[in-house]
């Protein structure tokens, strides 16, 4: 039989049966391991899986293969400082959401998402949340942002789950979809994902009632079917996104301005901080390259991971 992971709680796995939609609460046999990373989690939510059904246990399964990933959002483990944990995998799309205040999303963070994002080319849309809240001044800031983001290629949404606005637009790109939901905890995912999934509660009673606990918690990350066809994964906050697998010498590949400029450098090799004839710094000293971004990467290239 084979499935797609909906929840995953560590030790046990819940998975929805191809064509069926029937529910399996799952165990893993063996070890998996992907492109030699230690991994704190070796299946992920959105995972594609065959099983077996346990006749002794009824309804339970044992997964014995998974299929290769076409891609996934990738994150240092908050436990094991030298292990990375997988998000979730075989995305169509991610929606990142982002709010100016209470609390305020940094440049730091948007832009680790990005990249981790660019490097499997999963698009990512950026939704401004919370624009019920912002005064004249903080709404003209929020577009500025929101420009400087689309002229990149990363499109943007000004959105409210308590007003409303945006919500229409943004259920419309979920159809016929799997798309990832991710955001800084307190950012209003959770309202959001209510709006979206107006049964929300049944559909997680219904998968819950397979976990380990039995009661639904954003401690796991959960595939929510929006309608059929059409799914929405759900993951807990995320306090900070940690780069993994990814070279210095290869990070401007995934800045869509500075790939661009690549064979401008003087030097092949060129690492875009200090070195003359820098097609990417002159960019920035002249405004086509935003300041915050390039910013963004210079963190990244020294591995500080203060910028959250």
């Amino acid at each position: 039989m084979t499935g797609t992971i909906v929840r995953s709680t560590g030790s046990w796995y819940v998975v929805r049966e191809t064509g069926t939609g029937q529910l399996h609460r799952c165990r893993l046999r063996g070890k998996f391991k992907i492109k030699g990373l230690k991994v704190s989690n070796p299946l992920a939510v959105g995972d594609e899986v065959a099983f077996t059904v346990e006749e002794q246990t009824e309804g339970a399964g044992v997964i014995h293969h998974i299929e290769p990933r076409r891609n996934y959002i990738i994150r240092r483990s908050v436990h094991k400082s030298e292990h990375a944990h997988i998000v979730a995998a075989n995305l169509d799309q991610a929606m990142l959401v982002v709010t100016l205040a209470s609390p305020a999303t940094s440049f730091g963070f948007i832009d680790r998402f990005l990249v981790t994002a660019e490097a499997y080319r999963i698009p990512v849309t950026l939704l401004f949340n919370k624009t019920d809240l912002y005064d004249e001044d903080l709404t003209d800031y929020q577009q500025q942002i929101l420009d400087m983001y689309q002229r990149i290629g990363y499109p943007g949404m000004r959105c409210s789950a308590h007003t409303g606005e945006g919500v229409a637009e943004i259920d419309a790109q979920l159809n016929g979809k799997t798309t990832l939901l991710s955001g800084h905890s307190g950012v209003g995912k959770s309202t959001l994902i209510n709006v979206l999934v107006p049964d929300l509660d049944l559909k997680t009673a219904e998968i819950s009632q397979f976990s380990d606990k039995g009661v639904h918690t954003t401690t796991f990350a959960e595939m929510l079917e929006v309608r059929p066809g059409t799914f929405l994964i759900d993951t807990p906050g995320i306090k900070e996104l940690g780069l993994v697998d990814m070279k210095a010498g290869e990070l401007a590949h995934y800045f869509p301005e500075m790939r661009a400029l690549l064979n401008q450098c003087r030097y092949h090799n060129c690492q875009h901080l200090h070195e003359p004839g820098c097609a990417v710094r002159e960019a920035v000293d002249k405004g086509r390259i935003a300041l915050p971004r390039y910013d963004s990467y210079v963190s990244m290239q020294q591995a500080d991971d203060n910028r959250k």
